[in-house]
């Protein structure tokens, strides 16, 4: 499959997800701008997939980047980040959204399990709620604070 198939309006996500469902698998859903994709994006994304499950990625659309990171972001648009992540053999498929969290995203696709970084621990988890109602369940995985997509432009922005 060409990693571009991969990207999927949401109405195409619907339809795909509920022909998984019918064959049995969970489906998984983590979301993020992934301006810059790095080692920590890799790690994060890769312990996402575990366990032979659907792993959909809800992509912040450009504006919605900007609403969250400021005016100077993102540094990739949201159809190149779609595609950059679409060709991780971890992702099976990729959605941009347009509001400010994924809420609406979430309610659409009814994950049976929503994914962040541990460092949402004690913190409000968008979906969460909705997700734990429907029978579904929150993940958590390792956060690594090396990693900054916001370290790494600083970098970048000072070294020139």
């Amino acid at each position: 499959m060409d990693s571009r198939e991969k990207i999927l309006s949401l109405i195409n996500l619907k339809k795909t997800l509920a022909r998984l469902r019918k064959n049995g698998r969970t489906i998984a859903f983590t979301n993020g701008c992934f301006d810059i994709l790095h080692a920590g994006h890799i790690s994060y994304l890769e312990t996402a997939k575990k366990k032979g499950r659907i792993l959909v990625v809800g992509l912040n659309s450009d504006r919605s980047v900007r609403r969250i990171k400021g005016p100077r972001r993102p540094i990739m648009s949201d159809k190149e980040r779609a595609r950059v992540l679409s060709a991780l053999s971890c992702i099976d498929y990729v959605t941009i959204f347009q509001e400010a969290t994924p809420l609406k995203l979430i309610q659409t696709i009814k994950p049976d399990v929503l994914i962040k970084g541990a460092d949402w621990k004690n913190k409000k988890i968008v979906g969460q709620e909705f997700v734990e109602k429907n029978g579904g369940r929150v993940e958590l995985i390792k956060y690594l604070p090396q990693f900054s997509t916001t370290k790494i432009i600083n970098k970048i922005t000072h070294c020139a």
